[in-house]
């Protein structure tokens, strides 16, 4: 036996000898997947994907042995450029976005060059880079197998149909041995795609991306052929979709114009943080005080980000789980509060930007989601200030209120949009920023502490669109437009800053001294932490609301897809196809993400990793409540997503069959 053993060992070692190449790329290219694995989900040493990976990779080399050995290298070279391409890709896109890559959103591709700075400031950083050893090692080993002649040897070894059909056999072994392990959960995810980051946990980067250009391709198939099912969904949901009940805040703004801040990545910690005892947010608090303040506020954003958020807010729907509603989806009939404002209330709709128009296709997609006019960069504004990406906050609203009082003298009741861009990331022209993030010791000298960090860059910036949001209230007081008005404000996304930022402001040992409520403490940052910290503000502010009985802060959970439901009662109009809430005729809320990954008050559930950490620890949790929620959660996403793909509250409307055409791009 032992020498049967021994004789095999020999056997395969010779095998190993005589495949130098084939091996190096395996290996390299196995390592990269763990790599890319560490620097993002974080399970490297689960055997599921490396079997995954391993699976491709075989099949991949047998395929090589079709070339003569010679000629291997090539092939072996293009598969680890490609490889190496996808790994460095993922591991950019992640940093950004917490998700992986996918080829439906090659449509927005083309917004990064307005953002090139931030990707290179803010994004790319040289670990990104380390994937490329793959492909110098491959090249190396080639030269060193050249110089001994190392290709003509083999030659007369190798018999390259009998190696393909071996090299096949092990494949379908390991490919065996990977299906046994898999779960009915696991091949789910796989076939809805929606959960990359679970997806590349399970099976890997390179099945993960290849998965994603099958299902790319069949949503464009399904597009045609998937509608049946989806429409059945949707008419078996709203047939039995029973009408929010009414509350003391129905029609409490009837009649009233609205402002809606649409708040570029201000995120809800910054509200209780105070430098050197000065606020910095005092506008934002001072709002939050005065009016209807939603504290457990999350942004449901996926890939798309502002584009995503003001989808969301304006039809209640969540954002597509394939490429994004602004670039993919934005010619279906949505249902939209703007929408219900104009046709049964005639209210005019207006947005305004300070960056280009065609940015995230907006000069295109607003008309779909109702805006009756679309004001911004370079068409409507003087660019005498420039911040980042474009106009200057301050600049934007000093200009937009002028414009706003023009809009008020011709009409009746009006609904504008005002899209802020200071605080976008990168946070790099801190030097217009005039506030102190390190800590002021009292003879006056200053402890270095987080000026010169992304954190600290982050904090300056938020305080400057705190005094833009101050000033802008401030001028539309003194313009006499804020007595029949109210304003809506809120975070479109957290601020896109990664653990290790957040560990420079948690971890400090002058933490303590900046925050306003004492008890709001943070431990480790480990990735419930930080994904239960991504709370934006929420705020419906009035003259109503000061010093009154609808003044009021709610410590319900509420996503950005029960901002509709929530105004439209407010403003005496129904939405039919909202799937979010009306936050006051409810008990209890969840919100569901993109993701998957969902939460309520009482825990925060995990998609990827099936676990959840409890938030309420005076509440017992079965697994019943998770897995009732769980079942929402996919129903909601689907849902949701039929309606965008199949644009079924057309069809619905009408009784008829949706017309899909072509979804381009219009310039």
């Amino acid at each position: 036996m032992f020498k049967k053993l021994e004789k095999a060992i020999k056997k395969f070692i010779n095998y190993l000898k005589t495949n130098i190449l084939m091996t190096t790329f395996i290996v390299s290219s196995l390592i990269n997947g763990c790599l890319i694995r560490f620097f993002t989900v974080e399970n490297y040493f689960a055997i599921k994907p490396i079997l995954a990976d391993l699976v491709v990779l075989l099949i991949i080399t047998a395929f090589g042995y079709f070339f003569k050995p010679k000629h291997q290298f090539k092939y072996f070279l293009g598969w680890s450029i490609f490889f190496t391409l996808i790994c460095i890709i993922n591991a950019i896109y992640y940093s950004n976005y917490l998700s992986f890559a996918s080829l439906s959103l090659l449509k927005t591709a083309g917004e990064l060059g307005g953002y090139a700075d931030a990707v290179i400031k803010n994004i790319l950083e040289i670990k990104q880079l380390i994937y490329l050893w793959q492909i110098f090692a491959l090249c190396f080993v080639h030269i060193q197998l050249k110089k001994k002649r190392y290709y003509t040897k083999v030659k007369d070894i190798e018999v390259g149909k009998i190696r393909f059909l071996n090299m096949s056999v092990v494949s379908l072994i390991v490919l065996g041995f990977f299906i046994s392990m898999l779960t009915g959960t696991d091949i789910s995810r796989l076939n809805k795609q929606w959960n990359r980051s679970s997806i590349v946990m399970e099976f890997g980067i390179y099945i993960y991306q290849f998965n994603d250009v099958v299902s790319s391709v069949r949503t464009t198939v399904n597009e045609m052929f998937g509608y049946d099912e989806a429409y059945k969904t949707f008419r078996e949901y709203y047939d039995v979709k029973e009408e929010s009940e009414e509350n003391k805040y129905t029609n409490l703004f009837e009649g009233k114009n609205v402002i809606a801040i649409h708040a570029e990545s201000i995120q809800g910690f910054t509200m209780n943080l105070a430098f050197n005892n000065e606020e910095l947010t005092p506008n934002i608090n001072k709002l939050a005080k005065e009016g209807i303040y939603f504290s457990n506020f999350y942004s449901q954003e996926s890939v798309g980000n502002s584009s995503d958020s003001e989808f969301t807010s304006l039809s209640s729907l969540l954002p597509s789980s394939s490429g994004t509603v602004f670039m993919n989806y934005f010619n279906r009939d949505y249902e939209t509060i703007l929408k219900l404002l104009k046709e049964e209330k005639d209210y005019y709709t207006f947005s305004m930007h300070g960056n280009k128009g065609d940015a995230w296709n907006r000069n295109v997609t607003y008309s779909y989601l109702g805006y009756d006019d679309f004001y911004y960069y370079t068409k409507d504004y003087e660019i005498d200030e420039t911040i980042g990406l474009g106009l200057s906050d301050k600049s934007f609203f000093r200009q937009s209120v002028e414009i706003i009082k023009d809009i008020d003298s011709k009409n009746e009741n009006w609904y504008g949009t005002l899209v802020m861009l200071t605080n976008h990331t990168p946070f790099s022209d801190i030097e217009k920023f005039d506030y102190l993030v390190d800590y002021k010791n009292e003879d006056g000298t200053i402890t270095p502490w987080l000026e010169g960090t992304k954190i600290g860059n982050y904090l300056k910036s938020v305080h400057y669109a705190d005094e833009a949001i101050g000033e802008l209230v401030a001028m539309l007081e003194e313009e006499g437009l804020l007595e029949d008005t109210i304003i809506v404000l809120y975070g479109d996304h957290d601020c896109k800053l990664k653990h290790s930022e957040f560990k420079k402001l948690y971890d400090s040992e002058y933490y303590e001294s900046v925050l306003i409520d004492k008890r709001d403490t943070v431990g480790t940052i480990d990735d419930f932490t930080y994904e239960i910290n991504r709370e934006v503000p929420f705020i419906i502010w009035s003259s109503d609301t000061v010093d009154t009985k609808y003044n009021k802060k709610v410590e319900e959970v509420m996503g950005m897809i029960d901002i509709m439901p929530t105004l439209s009662n407010m403003l005496g109009v129904k939405p039919k196809y909202a799937l979010g809430n009306d936050m006051f005729s409810i008990d209890e809320n969840v919100v569901v993400f993109p993701d998957g990954n969902w939460i309520t008050n009482k825990i925060y559930y995990n998609s990827s990793k099936g676990t959840f950490r409890q938030i309420d620890l005076d509440t017992s949790i079965d697994m019943e409540y998770v897995d009732n929620y769980n079942k929402y959660a996919e129903n909601l996403i689907s849902l949701s997503n039929g309606i965008i793909t199949y644009d079924l509250i057309k069809a619905y409307e009408t009784g008829q069959e949706t017309n899909l055409e072509e979804t381009e791009k219009v310039d």
